[in-house]
């Protein structure tokens, strides 16, 4: 299904913060703590600034009808191996829960792909938590293959979402 109007894809400004916070806070299958706590909101206000600051890190919103209706990160690391590739990392997509199967997911990460190849990046890549099942098939579907185990650790807890 596709929307009448489209989405525009730009550069998070700091006015969507309130919007971008309660996208991430909205997903309880994701599990990073999110909230539109008050308390919460110096902590993205700096992490926009780290953000906003870096040559290597965009972020990105879509909007709709005025509002913001989908995000993603994406940043460019260049490193040695692969004869020093620049590799993109797209990271923190969502589409907001009442926008899903309208194409806007789809649509953002052909932008996410396009920016990609703006910047020369030889490889994209991302990773998507293991529960969701819906997201595999939908990179899948976008031309993304499973290749790699990701594993982390946590080096600082974060409190409990208020």
């Amino acid at each position: 299904m596709t929307s009448a109007a489209e989405p525009v894809f730009r550069r998070a400004e700091r006015a969507d913060l309130p919007a971008l916070i309660a996208l991430f806070a909205a997903d309880a299958l994701g599990g990073h703590g999110d909230t539109v706590h008050p308390d919460a909101f110096a902590r993205y206000e700096r992490a926009f600034e780290r953000i906003e600051a870096s040559a290597n890190d965009i972020l990105l919103v879509g909007v709709l009808g005025g509002e913001v209706v989908a995000t993603a990160q994406v940043t460019f690391t260049t490193s040695l191996p692969s004869r020093g590739r620049t590799n993109m990392t797209i990271e923190a997509v969502q589409t907001r829960d009442d926008m899903r199967g309208q194409g806007i997911g789809a649509k953002l990460i052909h932008h996410c792909i396009a920016l990609g190849r703006e910047r020369g990046a030889g490889l994209i890549q991302l990773m998507s938590n293991a529960k969701r099942a819906d997201a595999h098939r939908f990179y899948e579907r976008l031309g993304f293959k499973k290749s790699h185990a990701g594993f982390k650790m946590v080096l600082e807890a974060l409190p409990a979402a208020t």
